[in-house]
């Protein structure tokens, strides 16, 4: 079986670029490609894609504004940014807003891989850098308030959880390493989104980046 692509970006090179690499591993097929957000709703009236690479800067309809787009006419298709290295703001949005990972545009082929593939999956894949970035994009936003109070609302358990998932951990990794149940951490889940007021990982990540939740150290061991 093979997994379909849409690459959305407005510059032809990284389209091309992308569909080159991704089309060199047979699980994978490019069925589309847009250089807007209009571009991208239009394709997918004809097309369903398993994963949508979404750049973040695109004229008459932004990545972001794509984004909230499909949020809002529920089409629940998982989104990939494709990012540079002077979005991080951009990159917050996106992860408050639902998208699974980012990957920045000179990333290599097996990170490629992997990001899509977790992707489809429902999990969320952030390089270590990019979490470090995220955080410290967090810390320059809120270096002047105190985020103690929110803290408080996520238990030390819940905390292991949410900074396992920031690291790429599955739900049955996260289990072996806790000594505890596959339901347990789900259960966990359940709490961090009610808490936070999400409803999905990529969005408790965004907030708990945003509320200092998730700390530095994000090497998946």
């Amino acid at each position: 079986m093979k997994y379909n692509v849409i690459i959305a970006d407005d510059h032809l090179v990284v389209r091309e670029g992308l569909k080159l690499i991704i089309e060199t591993n047979d699980n994978f097929q490019v069925i589309g490609e847009a250089a807007n957000g209009e571009e991208t709703l239009s394709l997918l009236e004809s097309l369903t894609p398993d994963v949508i690479l979404m750049d973040l800067n695109m004229p008459k309809m932004s990545g972001l504004e794509t984004i909230k787009e499909l949020k809002e006419r529920n089409i629940n298709i998982p989104v990939v940014i494709l990012t540079t290295y002077n979005e991080d703001e951009l990159m917050i949005n996106g992860l408050e807003l639902g998208a699974k990972g980012y990957l920045l545009k000179d990333t290599g082929r097996e990170h490629l891989f992997r990001t899509i593939e977790s992707a489809i999956r429902g999990d969320t894949l952030l390089q270590p850098e990019m979490m470090a970035r995220l955080l410290a994009a967090r810390n320059k936003r809120h270096d002047e308030q105190d985020t103690s109070a929110e803290k408080l609302l996520i238990s030390e358990k819940e905390r292991i959880v949410i900074q396992a998932i920031a690291r790429g951990y599955r739900s049955k990794e996260i289990a072996a390493d806790m000594g505890i149940s596959e339901r347990t951490v789900k259960a966990h889940l359940t709490n961090i989104y009610n808490k936070l007021g999400v409803d999905s990982r990529s969005q408790a990540v965004a907030v708990a980046i945003e509320r200092g939740i998730v700390q530095r150290d994000l090497r998946k061991e």
